[in-house]
């Protein structure tokens, strides 16, 4: 990737971000694109429409190939009791009520057939979720992360990705966030410690490579 002048300054290239790649089992994960944030009228909102475009693109390859996908929201309770103090921090977060359609998956991405919704409370798709036993019943051993926002959502299940022990890709073109700032920040930390960060283009030419393998 092609970094802003001065974010690698102290990164030593054959210390940090060395390529993981993809395995034999890629998984799609489309993480939080729902009305919520994909409304800029909305307080949580901003205009993600080229990532929606590109993360249209990674679900119907994945689609075509057979691949395991899966799409994440956040919702809460009338009470906001599962919110624990997540809500406080972010009192924008009391938009996203069980039942609403501010939580229902963007219809330009709307889930197909057994294509499930991972109902999450916080940050990370893995945390308080079964996400990790269905990616081990579909044998998966890589995750392609898609959505929104790349300094909360997508860093936080990059790195839990990591940490249970999944290849993790992160195209860059299918992520995004509320300023440039924090999207180039968090992708620079995650390709040099986390996961690979490559294009929407990259990920589908690997794809179609696997079946000519």
């Amino acid at each position: 990737m092609d970094w802003p002048d001065g974010f690698d300054a102290e990164y030593d290239d054959e210390a940090f971000g060395a390529s993981v790649g993809l395995g034999d089992q890629p998984a799609l994960v489309v993480i939080d694109l729902i009305n919520a944030f994909t409304d800029p009228e909305t307080d949580l909102g901003s205009d993600v429409s080229g990532v929606i475009d590109q993360a249209a693109r990674l679900l119907a390859a994945f689609r075509d190939h057979d691949l395991p996908r899966y799409f994440t929201t956040v919702a809460y309770e009338e009470s906001y009791g599962d919110a624990g103090q997540f809500i406080e921090k972010v009192p924008a977060l009391r938009e996203l009520r069980l039942g609403t359609d501010a939580v229902e998956v963007d219809d330009r991405l709307a889930p197909k057939g057994d294509e499930r919704v991972v109902l999450k409370k916080y940050a990370s798709a893995f945390f308080g979720t079964d996400l990790q036993t269905e990616l081990t019943t579909h044998r998966v051993d890589t995750l392609v992360l898609a959505g929104v926002t790349t300094s909360g959502c997508i860093r936080a299940t990059a790195v839990d990705s990591l940490q249970h022990g999944y290849r993790t890709i992160v195209p860059a073109d299918a992520v995004g966030d509320r300023a440039e700032g924090p999207h180039h920040a968090n992708l620079f930390d995650i390709d040099a410690k986390y996961g690979d960060v490559v294009t929407t283009d990259a990920v589908l030419d690997h794809l179609d490579g696997m079946d000519d393998a």
